[in-house]
């Protein structure tokens, strides 16, 4: 008898096996773009697209040039990974460090979507930070994998960094352009008006969302009269007060030509253009980072234009920017501190669109990782509150997140996708976050406790 039971489970493991083995494999997703086909990968009920091209490599000619249209490819592109973060020096103590390697070739974009969905979903688009000179899409707290569990499109891409994004030249022809990075940034959002909907996103429900030097780009957006139209909300953290700060094209210029002299290239030399492109891309960063940004090193960042890009914070108090929704803030322990540019510059901002009729959700965010807290700490540091914002903590962190840093996560990813989802954060069963006018400044605070308080700030 035992024999034959014996048979008859061997049996049955080999018909499983054979009926397991003639089950065809499930084809990886598939979408065709405006450019071409792009083939993703499935995972965790998430589907992702990562290196998708959105503009032509600006390499050689196209270096400080405006980017270009990518070249239709004919074939299924592989989209499985990301591609190369843009040009610059990394450095080591990178609060999120690069997944891949810098190239000069970088304008790709990723998309995450939940596997499944079957209607158009709200969108938001993530601009990275690193003070202009550092930062890219690849970092693993940067994946958009989590928001997209909770039923929106993720969108992020690359922006040219450092003297690549922010050059000037009297001999450069660069048809009058300075901010290559932040033209980099509206054809990522044409790209995604184009293309977006393929993807099962919504074109018409589009959130920008950037921290830092992403949150400065975000001002660059909602004032930018090329830039209109492209999206419908917008979130800014930690993006300062949007001074230029008295920076202009021809401040841009002398920084150009003080880096054009450091490698033997006077400013009245008829070749200074070919010769600024011909140089490598290393002796374009030439040291430059964020450790090193404090003696400028020949470099201007963005600057107004006057046209396609301007003073942000003059346009906000003469009511020149998008009306739409913003959700703005900083973290506790922000740059400067309490009375530094981060906090000061958000309540600023948040008065002046205010005044304006615009919905504004203002926030502070004083939570602090707990294998991060020491006795010294004083509150958020600047760019901590990414994790949580993304939903990522338990990345950043590894086995040393705790429960508090899940429920600080959930708390603020929440707030955040219902304000992508509707301009408005709230949802059933969190403490009720009222805009902010100029007669009830709420603020919402996710306390030191991973929870969420509003009260008048």
């Amino acid at each position: 008898m035992a024999s034959i039971l014996s048979r008859l489970v061997f049996a049955a493991i080999l018909t499983a096996g054979a009926c397991a083995a003639s089950v065809p494999a499930q084809a990886p997703p598939t979408v065709r773009t405006a450019e071409g086909a792009v083939r993703g990968t499935t995972g965790g009920g998430v589907i992702a697209f990562k290196g998708i091209p959105f503009a032509a490599p600006p390499v050689g000619p196209l270096r400080w040039r405006a980017p270009q249209p990518v070249a239709p490819w004919p074939a299924v592109r592989d989209a499985t990974r990301y591609a190369a973060d843009c040009m610059q020096l990394p450095f080591p103590s990178d609060a999120a460090p690069l997944g891949t390697a810098p190239a000069e070739d970088c304008l790709y974009a990723n998309v995450w979507r939940p596997a499944g969905a079957r209607r158009k979903l709200p969108v938001m688009v993530w601009i990275y930070g690193g003070g202009f000179v550092n930062g890219g899409s690849s970092p693993p707290t940067y994946s958009g994998a989590e928001l997209a569990r909770q039923d929106i499109v993720v969108v992020s891409f690359n922006y040219r960094l450092g003297r690549f994004g922010s050059f000037a030249h009297p001999r450069l022809d660069g048809g009058g352009q300075v901010d290559f990075g932040l033209l980099d940034q509206i054809a990522a959002l044409r790209w995604v008006k184009r293309n977006i909907a393929a993807f099962g996103g919504d074109p018409d429900a589009v959130t920008i969302i950037g921290e830092s030097a992403g949150g400065m780009s975000v001002h660059a957006m909602l004032t930018s009269p090329a830039a209109r139209g492209l999206f419908h909300r917008a979130v800014v953290q930690s993006g300062g007060n949007a001074s230029s700060n008295g920076a202009s094209v021809e401040t841009a210029k002398v920084a150009g030509i003080a880096f054009a002299q450091s490698k033997g290239i006077a400013p009245d030399d008829p070749g200074a253009g070919a010769k600024l492109r011909a140089l490598a891309p290393e002796q374009v960063v030439d040291g430059l980072n964020l450790a090193t940004l404090g003696d400028r090193r020949a470099y201007s960042g963005p600057v107004p234009d006057g046209t396609t890009f301007v003073d942000s914070l003059a346009a906000y108090r003469a009511n020149r920017f998008a009306h739409v929704p913003v959700m703005i803030g900083a973290t506790s322990d922000d740059i400067g501190g309490p009375g530094g540019v981060m906090i000061a510059g958000a309540r600023e901002v948040a008065g002046l669109l205010s005044k304006q009729k615009v919905p504004v959700y203002y926030y502070r965010f004083d939570y602090v990782a707990a294998s991060a807290r020491r006795p010294e700490t004083k509150g958020a540091g600047h760019a901590t509150d990414i994790p949580f914002f993304f939903d990522t903590g338990a990345i950043k962190y590894g086995d040393r997140t705790a429960p508090a840093d899940r429920i600080a996560a959930r708390t603020m990813s929440r707030y955040l996708v219902n304000f992508v989802k509707t301009g408005d954060p709230n949802h059933a069963g969190a403490p009720a976050w009222g805009r902010y006018t100029g007669t009830d400044r709420q603020m919402l605070t996710l306390t030191a406790a991973g929870t969420a308080a509003v009260a008048p700030e």
